[in-house]
């Protein structure tokens, strides 16, 4: 059997799941009658990822024992697939006891667990939120939408925060300074530079 080239395999490194595609080419008369028919459209990367994180969770509810139907999940059951997701993750967490607790750069390694990064929950949290509706669901049943999973997120936000030493505040939009009425009218008064 013949290796997969590098460029067949995406994966997602933050929840590790993986997607191998192969190509076959049509037979000549089915490709000579699709040329004619316009091409079909490439997603953006968020509209990839947010198919893949779907079906991961699609996936993840299959395996549910006992397995559960969209219909049926809530925010309990997100949650749940939020601490499973952590068993992949690749940030690390200092515990309270930890000597590098709320230390950014730890200058030696610890048996402290890896974790989601709550950029990547919310992120992720974010996409199932808009394809859970894109694919049927009602925006007022949307469990991505629970309150407890936002409670969830800011607890996982503000632990990681202590736990590292970084801030998570919201960042300022810095816009570029409007020129004020009075300069604007001594510039104009001015004569061209010669």
């Amino acid at each position: 059997m013949d290796p997969i080239p590098q460029e067949m395999i995406s994966s997602n490194t933050e929840i590790n799941t993986f997607t191998i595609t192969t190509t076959t080419p049509p037979p000549p008369a089915i490709a000579a009658s699709s040329s004619s028919v316009s091409s079909p459209t490439t997603l953006s990367r968020y509209e990839n990822q947010k198919r893949r994180d779907w079906n991961t969770f699609g996936q993840y509810l299959r395996n549910h024992r006992p397995p559960l139907s969209l219909s049926r999940c809530s925010g309990a059951h997100v949650l749940e697939f939020l601490r499973y997701l952590d068993q992949f993750g690749k940030t690390k967490v200092h515990t309270q006891l930890c000597p590098f607790f709320g230390h950014p750069n730890p200058p030696a390694p610890c048996p402290c667990p890896l974790r989601q990064a709550w950029g990547s929950l919310d992120a992720l949290i974010g996409r199932l939120r808009a394809a859970y509706e894109e694919n049927g669901g009602k925006p007022e049943s949307n469990p991505f939408g629970a309150r407890a999973v936002r409670l969830y997120l800011r607890e996982v936000r503000d632990s990681q925060s202590k736990a590292r030493g970084i801030s998570y505040e919201k960042k300022k939009r810095k816009r570029p300074p409007q020129p004020q009425p009075q300069q604007q009218q001594a510039a104009a008064a001015l004569p061209p530079p010669s």
